[in-house]
């Protein structure tokens, strides 16, 4: 298991005000950072992308686009995201990653009944697209109110539905919905085909789980997220990909929260498949 960056984590900071190639990778370099996960291209061209992390020797391991349209209620809207999506993949295709994951969060108002055929019809279409691309398809575990997909059992209803299908495992995000994250994991670990790891604090205010809890973002090791047991369980089950080190908290800048975040999850990582 190794870190990865993922570029949702900058773009809150400096970074994002002005996105550059070469500055990413430069601090992946600083970092002892090998691969990187986009999430969206920030209006670079996916062949500007590839050719700079090439040039510093990186790897692009995911790429991460959002499609609320393939999940509409209108037809034709869904037809457009459809098309949508496929750009995005074929991107994804130039940047050089396996998997693509798509955050499909609901639609706003729509009860969650009246999208799930929708969204399995949607996903069922980009698995097939994905595999003439040589692409993995997978969506993470989302808190959002309308979201299919906030906990293992919503995830493995998917899989069910979608063969093919796989998932990004949020050990940070599935809490919002009740669910512990180490049996996050354990629930759904043989379809987990990436992962992201963060961190969140009881709060006074912030983003509310469904018992009326508020959490705020934290660094990874300074919340209420087991990370070492997540860990140990991903290595008990073999998994041996990327985990991006994802911050949505305050305390830090995105800099900041990296540079003291990245240690600290590589020696946990060391410690527990020692």
């Amino acid at each position: 298991m190794k870190v990865s960056m993922m570029t949702y984590t900058m773009a809150s900071g400096e970074w994002g005000k002005k996105p550059d190639v070469e500055v990413l990778c430069k601090f992946c370099k600083e970092l002892d950072i090998e691969a990187i996960d986009w999430i969206t291209d920030y209006g670079i061209s996916a062949a500007d992308i590839r050719r700079i992390t090439d040039d510093f020797g990186l790897k692009n391991i995911c790429y991460t686009f959002f499609n609320v349209d393939m999940q509409n209620p209108d037809a034709a809207v869904r037809a457009n995201g459809l098309v949508a999506a496929k750009i995005e993949m074929e991107k994804a295709v130039t940047l050089g990653p396996d998997k693509i994951m798509v955050v499909m969060p609901g639609v706003p108002d729509v009860p969650k009944e009246e999208t799930r055929a929708r969204t399995y019809e949607g996903l069922n279409k980009l698995v097939e697209i994905g595999k003439t691309l040589g692409l993995t398809v997978t969506s993470e575990h989302f808190p959002g109110k309308w979201s299919l997909f906030g906990t293992s059992a919503d995830m493995n209803i998917a899989i069910r539905e979608v063969p093919g299908f796989a998932v990004t495992y949020d050990n940070g995000n599935v809490i919002f919905q009740g669910e512990n994250s180490v049996d996050a994991y354990l629930n759904s670990w043989e379809h987990v085909a990436h992962v992201h790891f963060k961190d969140w604090s009881p709060a006074d205010s912030g983003i509310q789980a469904v018992d009326g809890t508020y959490y705020q973002g934290a660094l990874i090791g300074e919340g209420i997220i087991d990370t070492r047991g997540c860990l140990a369980a991903m290595h008990q089950h073999g998994y041996n990909g990327y985990i991006n080190l994802e911050y949505e908290g305050n305390d830090y800048t995105p800099e900041e929260a990296m540079r003291k975040g990245t240690p600290v999850l590589q020696r946990m990582i060391a410690e527990v498949t020692a």
